[in-house]
């Protein structure tokens, strides 16, 4: 009896092994339509821009003040989905950036969209963004027992980057048929799907958790702001790992800013290739992304996540630094790039799915919201320096320089979190 209870509790992997756990399903594939309309998004957006103001100057400041409430309010955004519904922040954030992409598709329709609108509507749906990222991270141990994380982070990362792909392939024919602003509806519609089914997602109730000073559980509730946000910021700082993980996440955004910011100088004047090459390297890097996610998930928990993380640092340095070769070659070294381009998105799912799964494991589910904001901010807060850094170097090297100075240091990271024996035994 004893042993046939033991193989039943054996953990299964992959697609099936989640099959049991239907809300968790209903995320995923909500995740998707979000994803798919993302993709779609981007490149409407970026052409609905260029077609308003013609300005390469103003497109560069929209990018950046994307980013600008997810450095100044995640660590704030973070207590508060700590204390509210995760599931009714994401339904009002859905439908928050649905009604926010209607609205610029009916003014881009009736020419009345003006640049300062494009802010405004920026500013807005990266706030709602701001709340919904670590609700999601939040609802998911609430979805999945932990034997089974990795496993759904994996498919769901892969899953999503098909739906990314599938985005890019699909916007250019949506902008053709139904034009710009019927794309942007389109878009529109699928954050307002992915409201609609997380009213189909049940989480488990949320655990009781005592106050960390005070040893009470009704004091939590009633702990004022600034004592949460303090508690979350020790315990990040008390999870030396938690901590160190999210620094290698902020430099690798850090060292992969040249890469999205010189990738058309990369293919143009490196390359001497078009609009046809920056397309597959795109594509070639979404593709690893997917396989090596669906890898993670049918294999990776036989392996630590510390295994893992390093695995991915030291190939995604040394497939982005390769991005120096190509050009040597005299034959089709697009193709040679696009090889890479593979190597670097199979890479990145190695250091993102486990380094995201474990801080998922360790940290409580009544911090998950404050732990999830701040490992955003961390994380993100180096995209816009990385943008400056990227620019200059720009401008004093050739583009595939820049590509091997950067990757070589990716590889440090890796080496350093292989020295470190407390790291390498999760």
């Amino acid at each position: 009896m004893s042993e046939t209870v033991l193989v039943q509790s054996r953990p299964r992997q992959g697609i099936r092994a989640l099959s049991a756990h239907r809300s968790y399903l209903v995320m995923m594939a909500a995740k998707i339509i979000s994803r798919f309309g993302d993709s779609v998004d981007s490149i409407a957006y970026s052409w609905m821009v260029y077609m308003l103001t013609g300005s390469e100057v103003l497109m560069g400041t929209l990018f950046a003040v994307n980013f600008i409430p997810g450095i100044a309010f995640s660590p704030f955004t973070g207590v508060l989905v700590d204390r509210w519904s995760k599931k009714r922040i994401v339904i009002i954030a859905g439908t928050g950036r649905g009604v926010m992409v209607s609205l610029t598709a009916l003014l881009y329709f009736t020419g009345l969209l003006e640049p300062w609108h494009l802010f405004v509507v920026t500013l807005i749906n990266s706030s709602f963004e701001c709340f919904s990222t670590p609700a999601e991270m939040s609802l998911v141990p609430r979805l999945l027992p932990k034997e089974l994380l990795l496993t759904g982070n994996s498919l769901t990362s892969s899953a999503s980057r098909t739906a990314e792909l599938g985005g890019m392939a699909a916007a250019g024919g949506l902008i053709a048929l139904v034009g710009i602003s019927g794309t942007m509806v389109v878009d529109a519609a699928t954050f307002l799907i992915e409201a609609l089914l997380f009213f189909f997602v049940r989480p488990q109730p949320e655990a009781q958790q005592a106050d960390e000073e005070t040893g009470d559980a009704a004091a939590t509730a009633k702990s004022s702001y600034w004592k949460q946000f303090v508690s979350g910021l020790r315990f990040v700082k008390q999870k030396r790992l938690i901590l160190m993980t999210m620094l290698a996440g902020a430099f690798v955004n850090l060292c992969l800013c040249p890469w999205n910011v010189l990738q058309p100088v990369y293919v143009k004047e490196v390359l001497r290739s078009g609009p046809f090459g920056l397309s597959l390297l795109g594509i070639t890097l979404v593709v690893g992304m997917i396989l090596s996610g669906v890898w993670i998930s049918q294999k990776g928990s036989r392996y630590k996540k510390s295994s893992l993380i390093v695995f991915g640092f030291l190939l995604l340095g040394a497939t982005y630094s390769l991005l120096y070769v190509p050009p040597l070659f005299a034959h089709n070294p697009l193709y040679a790039a696009a090889l890479f381009s593979f190597g670097m998105g199979f890479a990145i799912s190695f250091v993102n799915t486990p380094m995201s799964t474990y801080t998922m494991e360790v940290t409580p589910q009544h911090m998950l919201g404050r732990v999830g904001a701040l490992s955003s901010m961390i994380v993100t807060c180096m995209i816009p320096l990385g943008g400056v850094i990227a620019g200059f170097a720009g401008t004093l090297l050739s583009a595939n320089v820049v590509f091997l100075v950067f990757g070589l240091l990716m590889i440090v990271p890796g080496l350093l979190l292989l020295s470190q024996k407390s790291f390498m035994s999760i």
